[in-house]
């Protein structure tokens, strides 16, 4: 973590909050920021030149960001887990993803809406992908693909963008479509089994944050922003409220469901970052990240309505919150019943 540069980026981005809103995408000089604070070389291995950082460390990087831009800290976090899909590919993928250096930005696009045909020496690859956050400002991109599924790594050259993100929130994140306007040959040294990604079985590392299967480490990624929005909702609500005892309470209230979501998501961090991998996270983890965002969401609605008519200004940053942490809501790494069905289907089946 680099905490000059972070704290610049999160102030930055708090800046251009607004404007990012509008705009649908962050500006350039905002995610240069989040480049800068050590988000695209976070997850990246020590051999590459990385940071081989753990989910606490980005947990708390994304938190303090999303206090001002729910969209900056997603696309920071997002961007980072997409370069910790890089260790999954053979030692010579990784050598050329990371070959210009560490702080290369990775987009992800996990559902595989792509066809990669067998061709000789590696795959043909075709498709299009919705919902690619940070898709603008990429170098590199994962992308899924059948048969497999499988991901594969393209460079920038490859794709163009579609203007297709047009949401009620998370409007900055310019989570757009990206297109591969032609086939495109992707080398056997640039691909790797979802599968691997889902045990854990990263190439060339040990370390936990690598070894940490899928579906253990991914729920936090998702859910970090949430944590820095909800915080920074609280601050707008507080902001000029009068000191009243039912404002007290609204408060005191919303604070605490915050600080035990925050608990919570932690809890999901420390046991992808401990050196000793736990059996048990792969099921837990994503219901409680999952539970984690319904408190986040639910805190921030209790302050929209005690904030009355004031929080339906345009430019009361309150509103933008609300919007981001409902439509973040949604993804479906984050949904409740999916994750309660697998969490209890495992403690069913655990004596």
């Amino acid at each position: 973590m680099r905490a000059a540069e972070l704290e610049k980026a999160a102030e930055l981005a708090a800046r251009h909050a607004a404007a990012a809103d509008e705009r649908r995408s962050l500006s350039p000089e905002v995610a240069e920021s989040l480049v800068a604070a050590g988000f695209a070389r976070h997850f990246v291995p020590a051999a590459h030149g990385g940071t081989d950082g753990g989910a606490t460390a980005l947990l708390a990087m994304a938190e303090l960001v999303g206090r001002g831009c729910t969209s900056a800290a997603w696309c920071g976090a997002l961007t980072a887990g997409a370069a910790r899909m890089g260790v999954y590919l053979p030692e010579r993928g990784q050598a050329e993803l990371w070959a210009g250096g560490p702080d290369t930005v990775v987009a992800g696009a996990l559902v595989p809406r792509g066809r990669a045909e067998a061709v000789e020496g590696g795959w043909s690859l075709t498709g299009e992908w919705p919902v690619t956050s940070a898709v603008d400002h990429a170098d590199w991109a994962l992308v899924a693909a059948e048969p497999g599924p499988m991901f594969l790594a393209v460079p920038r050259s490859a794709w163009w963008v579609r203007d297709t993100w047009h949401t009620a929130g998370m409007r900055g994140s310019g989570s757009n479509t990206l297109v591969l306007p032609n086939p495109v040959f992707v080398p056997a040294h640039r691909a790797f089994e979802r599968a691997a990604m889902l045990r854990g079985a990263a190439v060339g590392s040990t370390s936990p944050s690598h070894t940490a299967p899928l579906r253990a480490i991914s729920g936090v990624l998702f859910a970090a922003a949430a944590l820095g929005g909800a915080r920074g909702a609280v601050a707008a609500w507080a902001d000029g409220v009068a000191d009243t005892p039912g404002a007290r309470r609204a408060l005191a209230e919303a604070t605490t469901a915050v600080d035990a979501a925050e608990m919570l998501l932690r809890s999901v961090a420390e046991s992808c970052d401990a050196p000793v991998g736990d059996p048990t996270a792969v099921g837990r983890n994503p219901h409680r990240c999952a539970v984690a965002v319904g408190m986040l969401v639910d805190a921030v609605e209790r302050l929209v309505r005690a904030a009355g008519f004031r929080a339906q200004d345009a430019a009361h940053p309150l509103q933008r919150f609300w919007r981001d942490l409902h439509t973040l809501a949604g993804h479906v790494a984050l949904r409740t019943d999916t994750a309660a069905d697998a969490y209890g289907a495992h403690l069913l089946a655990t004596p």
